[in-house]
């Protein structure tokens, strides 16, 4: 049988050919024989109680110059697929909730979900991390600004940072003379009507911003250290970061063991771990990133591995 791959993505012709993950992971895909099907978010749909589609077969390349080609339009239950990848970015809005209630539709009916849709739900990429304590800088969650006012009173230098972006978005640094606080907070909580998070700031920042992958609760065994650009706090690549791949440290592996087990018991067989210095900040499980990055660097196949890894599944 040759299993029928979908993804739901961003539209594909404006990918980063270069950067790519799901690229990666769509290569890896056709080597092994899969069939791919190409959906994009405004085209899942439910007629009385069948998910459905409008989607598009496609092929990929490995080719800067012709990297895909898509085939005519279809309209096929979501249940015609073996597998679906769920790889659309944030924002994370009512419409990517949406998203998951067609798709755990699709999973009712014996389709595999990639990440599985209620954990998508329930994992906030910065509030999952929180979960395990231990592993975290000292931090608040609130709205509230006088809370988010002590907290840098106690802390001096503190990291400021909406619950919903991406990207290194909207990501303030506020030093203990900085005059802005108060404007920080009134503008990133919207006067006390949005919640956010403080973290301590952490000067390994400047080492970079691990990006640690996992696949069903596994650790890959390199990361990429994603550097500030000079005068910048954050290391984001979408920020101007420079990625750099490098060997998991022992407390790296340390937090992938603590974070693994929870991972795979709620169906995220891909997510991406933020670690700066000895900390975890952030638990990304929507459309996790760094895979080329990490490939092209140490001659990994991650891509590959999340293959086998949603093959054993299947055949299980």
């Amino acid at each position: 049988m040759v299993i029928q791959l979908g993804v739901v993505m961003d539209p594909i012709e404006e990918l980063n050919f270069k950067k790519d993950s799901t690229l990666a992971m769509l290569w890896a895909a056709s080597k092994r024989g899969w069939q791919l099907t190409y959906i994009r978010q405004q085209d899942l749909y439910q007629a009385d109680a069948k998910p459905r589609a409008k989607v598009r077969r496609l092929t990929v390349f490995n080719d800067p110059d012709h990297y895909y080609e898509l085939g005519e339009e279809e309209d096929i239950a979501l249940d015609q697929l073996n597998v679906i990848l769920m790889r659309k970015d944030p924002p994370f809005d009512n419409e990517y909730i949406y998203s998951t209630y067609l798709l755990e539709a699709a999973e009712r009916l014996g389709v595999f979900i990639a990440n599985h849709p209620r954990s998508l739900r329930d994992c906030n990429e910065k509030m999952f991390a929180t979960q395990f304590p231990d592993c975290c800088p000292p931090l608040v969650v609130s709205r509230n600004p006088q809370l988010l006012r002590e907290f840098h009173v106690q802390h001096q230098d503190v990291i400021y940072k909406p619950l919903d972006g991406m990207g290194g978005s909207s990501i303030f640094r506020v030093k203990a003379d900085d005059p802005n606080l108060g404007v920080i907070i009134e503008t990133l909580t919207n006067y006390g009507a949005t919640t956010i998070m403080a973290q301590r700031y952490l000067p390994e920042i400047l080492e970079g911003d691990k990006r640690i992958l996992m696949i069903d609760g596994e650790v890959i065994p390199y990361c990429l250290a994603r550097v500030p650009a000079q005068g910048e706090t954050r290391g984001n690549l979408a920020a101007g970061g420079i990625g750099r791949a490098q060997p998991l440290t022992e407390r790296d592996r340390w937090i992938a063991a603590q974070v693994g087990p929870t991972l795979k018991a709620k169906g995220l067989i891909f997510a991406g771990l933020d670690v700066i210095g000895d900390y975890l900040t952030e638990i990304n499980v929507t459309s996790p990133t760094c895979i080329r990055e990490i490939d092209n660097q140490y001659d990994t196949d991650i891509g590959g591995l999340l293959m086998d890894a949603i093959d054993s599944k299947l055949h299980r």
